[in-house]
């Protein structure tokens, strides 16, 4: 294969659900990923000391876990992830929630097939055909519609989802200018990224992905969501470059860092 794949897990208060995730990574996944690394973003859970035991139990899987210096949200944490790909050569960075809502198995057509390869992203789509949502409201279901055909109008490409959590990114895109810095550290950090894409003429490929909600806690506030995401899709389509230039973040973090928790290192 020849490629440096890391799989990228942000995990924030998931202690019932990250030890799922972890199981995800089997003999098949394993094949295609060199390392894991596990990025907390100031769990108050167990969910640490869950990554923790999993990772004494499982020294065969070259799993790392990694604390946000301060709370970065999901966007930021990202942040910390492409930086440590782009400081250790990786060539692609798999991101995986810790919520266990995304199934990893189902990139494993994108990366047997090689199909990653011939885009800068592969993004797996909850709203297009084969692919299965279970426990998720007919409410949420019918908003992402609107949004997924209100994106696809403004950048004139079909689009599928406005950023579910299994992505595959090729580094490349980040090394000449890490333009997602100033992307808000918010949810809507995969909307940027997404119209970012579009800017920048990235090759997308959107794939169908099984997603559910059973035991995870949801982080998403749906009304000031959908206004965020109303009023940033109104402003591209006006502003375009002028606007993904702008700072979108509500605190300016100049480097994003994050510590590596060994065994002995727990978080204080």
């Amino acid at each position: 294969m020849g490629e440096k794949i890391l799989l990228f897990i942000p995990m924030y208060n998931c202690e019932k659900q990250i030890t799922r995730v972890l199981e995800q990574i089997d003999e098949k996944i394993s094949e295609y990923i060199v390392e894991t690394i596990v990025v907390d973003n100031r769990s108050t859970d167990r969910s640490q000391e869950k990554v923790i035991d999993y990772i004494k139990n499982n020294k065969n899987k070259n799993i790392k876990l990694f604390l946000n210096t301060e709370n970065y949200n999901l966007g930021g944490s990202h942040k910390v992830a492409f930086n440590y790909a782009i400081k250790n050569n990786f060539d692609y960075v798999i991101v995986l929630h810790g919520d266990d809502q995304g199934n990893l198995s189902d990139f494993l057509p994108i990366l047997k097939e090689e199909i990653y390869k011939k885009y800068d992203c592969c993004l797996g789509a909850r709203f297009m055909k084969n692919s299965k949502l279970i426990g998720y409201s007919s409410i949420r279901i019918w908003g992402n519609y609107i949004f997924n055909w209100l994106f696809s109008l403004v950048t004139k490409e079909k689009v599928y989802d406005l950023g579910s959590g299994l992505n595959i990114y090729n580094i490349k895109i980040f090394k000449d200018k890490f333009y997602c810095l100033k992307y808000p550290d918010s949810l809507t950090f995969n909307c940027y990224m997404l119209l970012a894409s579009d800017y920048y003429k990235q090759k997308i490929k959107f794939f169908p992905i099984s997603w559910r909600e059973e035991d995870q806690v949801s982080n998403v506030k749906m009304i000031s969501q959908a206004m965020q995401t109303l009023l940033l899709i109104i402003k591209y389509f006006f502003l375009r470059e002028k606007y993904l230039n702008l700072e979108h973040r509500k605190k300016t973090v100049e480097i994003y860092n994050a510590k590596e928790i060994t065994f002995e290192n727990k978080k204080n």
